[in-house]
């Protein structure tokens, strides 16, 4: 029976010039900026989808749905989804979900839309949801005085708009189209149960 080799016998078994040692200008993990913003949303999103199937067997996507439509009754999946800032094809099958059990109803609009409305049962559904998701906000909050919180939703934003500025200009220098920021913007970097919904 062959033995198991050593670290050092085994790294000179690589092909030559295979890197073994860490880069010198290789990103510090510690201080990566986006990287613990990303390490932040993941456990955010995990933390409230994991709590949102246990309680109520939603998701966070059925989540986003209908608290967009708590604040903007009547909007289309179109809408939806310009304001979530997400995939149509997630919020439709969200909104699949909750009609089918009976959170959320589709009417008939002008020139063909498909007005949404939350049910009674979909706004007590909302009372019920929104402290799970107020939870992670209480998290943020803990650590910030009121004018850093609004400085730094400022400065989010604003961070937003120039990331989706950059990625718009780098597509269409590349590959002479205009993404879907939608797409763009939830492009993996999820954990958990929900990895693949977000």
């Amino acid at each position: 029976m062959p033995r198991d080799l050593d670290d050092d016998e085994a790294k000179s078994t690589l092909p030559s010039g295979t890197v073994i040692e860490p880069l010198a200008d290789g990103i510090d993990p510690e201080s990566f900026t986006p990287r613990l913003l990303a390490l932040l949303s993941n456990a955010l999103v995990w933390r409230e989808s994991h709590e949102l199937r246990r309680r109520f067997g939603l998701g966070t996507n059925e989540w986003r749905v209908i608290s967009a439509l708590a604040v903007r009754p009547g909007a289309s999946a179109t809408e939806v989804s310009d304001f979530l800032v997400v995939n149509k094809a997630i919020v439709s099958k969200s909104v699949s979900n909750l009609i089918a059990r009976g959170l959320l109803i589709l009417s008939d609009g002008p020139r063909g839309s498909r007005p949404m409305y939350l049910t009674a049962d979909g706004a007590r559904m909302h009372d019920e949801m929104l402290p799970i998701s107020m939870r992670g906000q209480e998290i943020i909050y803990s650590h910030l005085r009121a004018t850093d919180v609004e400085r730094l939703n400022e400065l989010l934003r604003r961070m937003f708009d120039d990331m989706r500025s950059l990625a718009m200009s780098e597509a269409e220098a590349h590959d002479g189209i205009s993404p879907n920021i939608g797409e763009f913007a939830h492009t993996p970097g999820t954990i958990g149960p929900d990895a693949n919904r977000e």
